[in-house]
């Protein structure tokens, strides 16, 4: 099968039961998505899919084929940070972390189509992935302080 992650071209063999979240962190080394329930339940796993936030542990690597998928690794470098990468910094949004990969990624496929979210849509659109340590507020806060980074 062939699908593009992170703006770089893949052709791969894959077995019919082999799933997204293995091959990306198993055969192209993208070690930030995380594996959490396998179940769906948790969110931990979650990657973009053609701008569809995605639990990649429900999804066969085959369903991938032909549409472009990014993971935390895609969206900013140690250099050059994404603006929610930033802000989550800034605002200590993390504890333990392990959350943190998804929860960027769902945030950044909020602002991407939602520049100016509310407290409620920035809820909704990270509700899918269950964080254990920060109580969620500064993670909130940290999508908001980004919306305004990204405005400006």
């Amino acid at each position: 099968m062939k699908f593009t992650v992170n703006g770089k071209d893949y052709a791969l063999v894959v077995e019919s039961h082999e799933r997204l979240l293995d091959v990306l962190r198993n055969r192209l080394g993208l070690k930030g998505t995380k594996e959490g329930c396998s179940t769906g339940d948790c969110g931990i796993c979650g990657v973009l899919m053609d701008g569809k936030l995605v639990n990649s542990c429900l999804i066969f690597a085959i369903q991938a084929r032909n549409k472009r998928v990014e993971t935390i690794e895609g969206i900013g470098t140690a250099e050059k940070l994404h603006p929610v990468q930033r802000a989550f910094m800034e605002w200590n949004a993390s504890q333990c972390g392990y959350c943190i990969p998804a929860m960027i990624l769902a945030a950044k496929n909020l602002l991407d189509k939602n520049p100016n979210p509310t407290q409620d849509q920035i809820r909704r659109a990270t509700s899918g992935i269950l964080c254990r340590c920060t109580g969620y507020l500064k993670i909130f806060e940290a999508v908001q302080a980004a919306a305004e980074e990204m405005k400006g």
